[in-house]
């Protein structure tokens, strides 16, 4: 279990007035209103008109629902003539098909999130053949734009028991995709709705007058104050706790604004949906972390009607919160990996010469080892668990939740590299098993999942 000490809550426990002239941050949809959410589509090619046995009845959990919802993790162009790969990555380079736009209207998916670390993979010409290949499909998609204040907007959906809004960020995404604003002369940057967060180290007395010691024999450090409890070393920040662990605190400004736009989407529609991209602490950890709980529950209390989290590639636990669902993650709705070109960083980053090495042999290796970060390789996704996940099924009567509905599923593991990655139903032994994890990581939030012909069930009595 990751320990987390000294979380600062920014405000995150704040209250406020709720907007009685302008709306109201209840639900307000007709009654069998349904929301089918998933995880991230980490999706490379077509798949409705391919041989992938059991996707059709995966498919057919979203049919009837108001909105069909998924992050896509990918950028969708003609990778030959469109941008081209960035120094800068998600980790491998995320790019898709043009036909990918048609496929995702053709399984149902009439929302998407943007805000993801791959927003970037191929540049803003990529971003923008994204938006493109989406709005051709009537595919309603947020959290990127060419200023922070289209990044940021909610985008609606009309349906026939109500309009949905969408507003999407990313705590987990490269420097050099977060959109921002003009400032006088200075136009305006395209790119992601950014949710920063300040890292630090968590760690007991001991170590923390360790590392006092290592920084003063560097060359270089000013002196500092001996009281601290918090020292800077080498562009990582530590400061004093019970036990090792880490610490996360977002950003004030970064949090205002979601806020503030989860609040003007409410007031947009009927039924408004806040998701965030987020993988810390890392994708190893199965448990959320202390402020995404708390900017989960303010975001419920300014107006969103149920909060998604995708990024951690597992699955977390679910919490219902004054009647509305809170996914900490719905892990991996598509994983596939092969179709799309590694590029020369790739090639570099594990050792492998294009003009020997494939570029299949560049992913499976990335599949293995994970990513580069500052801290060496991390998010390695070979074990069954980032390969299973669940489509969730949420019914509204009333203007209230009544019935969230979990069908377990699993991405293909055990089929060769190249068709991995593509939903079908669990085996029943594989079913409950996922289930029963999901069950006991929803158990700390009071979350009772009943388990019914092999499908989870959460009932709520009327409020």
């Amino acid at each position: 279990m990751q320990e987390h000490s000294h979380q600062s809550d920014l405000g995150l426990n704040q209250q406020t007035d709720s907007y009685d002239t302008i709306g109201s941050t209840e639900t307000n949809v007709a009654d069998g209103f349904t929301m089918a959410a998933v995880g991230d589509l980490l999706y490379a090619v077509p798949v409705t008109k391919g041989y992938h046995p059991g996707l059709s009845d995966v498919l057919k959990i979203f049919q009837g629902a108001d909105v069909t919802f998924g992050n896509l993790e990918t950028n969708i162009l003609d990778f030959q003539s469109k941008g081209g790969p960035q120094a800068e990555r998600g980790g491998s380079y995320c790019i898709s098909s043009p036909e990918l736009g048609a496929d995702l209207k053709a399984m149902g998916f009439n929302m998407v999130s943007r805000a993801n670390n791959h927003t970037l993979d191929w540049g803003i010409e990529a971003m923008r053949e994204t938006s493109r290949a989406l709005e051709q499909n009537g595919i309603v998609h947020a959290g990127v734009g060419e200023t922070l204040a289209l990044a940021g907007a909610p985008r609606c959906l009309e349906t026939h028991r109500g309009r949905v809004a969408l507003v999407s960020f990313a705590s987990s995404f490269t420097p050099m995709s977060r959109a921002c604003d003009p400032a006088g002369e200075a136009p305006g940057r395209p790119g992601l709705n950014a949710l920063r967060l300040a890292k630090s180290v968590v760690v007991p007395r001991e170590m923390l007058e360790s590392l006092r010691q290592i920084r003063h024999a560097l060359p270089g450090y000013p002196p500092v104050d001996q009281s601290l409890d918090l020292l800077i070393l080498e562009e990582a920040t530590y400061r004093l706790g019970d036990k090792v662990g880490y610490n996360f605190e977002p950003d004030p400004r970064d949090v205002a604004y979601i806020l503030r736009n989860v609040r003007q989407g409410k007031q947009l529609s009927d039924f408004c949906i806040a998701t965030n991209h987020g993988h810390e602490p890392g994708e190893w950890c199965q448990e959320p972390l202390e402020y995404e709980r708390l900017f989960a529950r303010r975001l419920i209390d300014e107006g969103a009607d149920a909060y998604i989290v995708h990024g951690p590639h597992i699955l977390r636990g679910i919490e219902i919160y004054k009647g509305r669902p809170i996914f900490y993650s719905l892990g991996n709705f598509f994983c596939q990996g092969l179709a799309t070109p590694a590029g020369a960083d790739m090639f570099d980053l594990f050792g492998k010469d294009f003009r020997v090495d494939t570029d299949a042999e560049v992913k499976v290796d990335h599949a293995a080892k994970g990513y580069l970060t500052a801290e060496g390789f991390v998010g390695a996704q070979c074990d069954a668990i980032y390969y299973e996940s669940v489509a969730t099924v949420s019914r509204f009567e009333h203007n209230q939740l009544a019935e969230l509905r979990l069908y377990p599923i699993e991405l293909r593991r055990s089929q060769r590299f190249a068709n991995r990655g593509v939903p079908r139903i669990a085996p029943v032994p594989q079913a409950k098993a996922i289930l029963k994890r999901l069950q006991n990581l929803s158990k700390p939030f009071g979350t009772r999942i009943e388990i019914e012909n092999d499908v989870g069930v959460i009932r709520l009595k009327p409020l």
